[in-house]
């Protein structure tokens, strides 16, 4: 199962909702990076996907994007396969 990197925040519903669809996807274990406890974290993440909010989800080297974006994903197939490459 590819890798799985998620940027969050403690209070965050649509992290809660990303995180839940993807366990519920086969994912065991998500490296959470939470950018509310280090800013310096959120200035990489905005660097790195040109977004401000979270969650931001990463799948191996794949920016999926947001939580609406992993649902889409998952919606239109393509959240499996993804999550199987290697």
């Amino acid at each position: 199962m590819s890798h799985v990197k998620m940027y969050t925040t403690l209070v965050c519903p649509y992290c809660v909702r990303a995180k839940a669809l993807l366990k519920q996807r086969g994912v065991e274990q998500i490296e959470e990076i939470r950018i509310d406890q280090n800013p310096a974290e959120r200035d990489a993440m905005v660097a790195l996907t040109g977004r401000r909010t979270v969650p931001q989800i990463f799948i191996g080297s794949t920016h999926v994007g947001g939580c609406d974006d992993l649902i889409a994903l998952d919606q239109r197939g393509g959240l499996q396969v993804l999550l199987q490459a290697a």
